[in-house]
């Protein structure tokens, strides 16, 4: 209904200054000589600019002037105001978390805490194009002051609520344990409704999920989920390896964190690539080094074993190597 009413208003503006531009031509055609400049003079008398290169210099046309100052200056004001109060409408909603998202090749992030912030500042330094979306239930955008973070509020498990984040489209979405509930399982109870629901209207969004006990993995066996992160576990492992193995977990944060020189990445297979032992050898030389195929970490182990055709290998390299590699 707004939106129809603006368009109203539009057209009726866009008829009001070309009936009065025919209208000046007509009154006095020996001033304007065309149409285009009377349509011009309209223009800049709305606008209160009046250069003078053109007046009216007959009595109707004097008149039609006058009647264009009372009448056709108050429009253009109210033109203005509207589209002064449709900025700031547009901004409320967005920070409200009205407003669905049309973008595509995005990253959905569900549930909003500081693991959540920390979330977007690793993929922004990742990807630092890269558009994301926010589901949460509060009512407030919490980083309003980021231009490439939208946000959407509601109850992510909810159909309208992943369709307003344009889950169709996403390139991947992150399900973060909601830690305002208390209690762990009913945590992890709330994170299976949703990728649930994520797996029934978008089964090829590549989901990750945050579990708050491990023995509730086995109760998201009947949905597609791509990967689990259990939420204590790797804070506890660092802090023993802290402990235990001094400098181990510095190696292990840097390798988790982009924001550090080196980083993990997939890279896509050589044809000239027979073994593991020749595709290690030919990384080293390139300055990266062979982690692993897929999940396996033990193909340094296996150098003379042929690489199979579903491999899928990961490098540690800085970021130019890696873009050197890629091609």
């Amino acid at each position: 209904m707004m939106r129809l009413r603006k368009q109203s208003i539009g057209l009726i503006i866009l008829m009001f200054i070309v009936i009065s531009a025919t209208i000046a031509f007509v009154l006095e055609p020996d001033t304007f000589h065309n149409w285009f400049n009377a349509f011009y003079w309209v223009m800049t008398t709305m606008a209160t600019v009046g250069y003078g290169d053109y007046f009216a210099e007959t009595i109707g046309g004097k008149v039609f002037t006058i009647f264009l100052y009372i009448f056709g200056i108050g429009l253009l004001s109210l033109v203005i105001g509207k589209i002064i109060d449709s900025i700031a409408e547009m901004q409320r909603r967005r920070g409200a978390g009205t407003l669905s998202f049309r973008g595509g090749n995005h990253v959905i992030l569900i549930n909003w805490s500081k693991k959540t912030q920390a979330a977007v500042e690793e993929i922004l330094c990742y990807l630092p194009e890269c558009q994301i979306v926010i589901i949460d239930e509060t009512g407030r955008h919490p980083l309003e002051y980021m231009d490439q973070v939208h946000f959407i509020s509601g109850d992510a498990s909810s159909d309208e609520i992943l369709l307003k984040a344009n889950i169709l489209e996403a390139k991947a979405a992150i399900v973060f344990g909601d830690t305002r509930i208390d209690e762990a399982s009913l945590i992890d109870g709330k994170s299976l409704l949703i990728a649930s629901s994520i797996e029934r209207i978008a089964p090829k969004v590549h989901s990750t999920v945050e579990i708050m006990q491990e023995k509730n993995i086995r109760n998201f066996q009947h949905i597609h989920v791509n990967e689990f992160v259990l939420s204590h576990d790797a804070i506890s492992r660092l802090a023993v390896r802290s402990a235990l193995q001094e400098g181990n977990s510095e190696v292990i944060t840097q390798l988790l964190s982009r924001q550090h020189g080196d980083d993990i990445y997939e890279i896509p297979l050589n044809v000239a690539w027979k073994t593991y032992g020749e595709a290690f050898q030919d990384l080293l030389l390139q300055g990266a080094t062979l982690l692993s195929d897929r999940n396996d970490l033990s193909i340094n182990r296996k150098l003379d074993q042929p690489i199979p055709t579903e491999a899928r290998l990961y490098i540690v390299s800085d970021d130019e190597t890696y873009r050197r590699i890629k091609g």
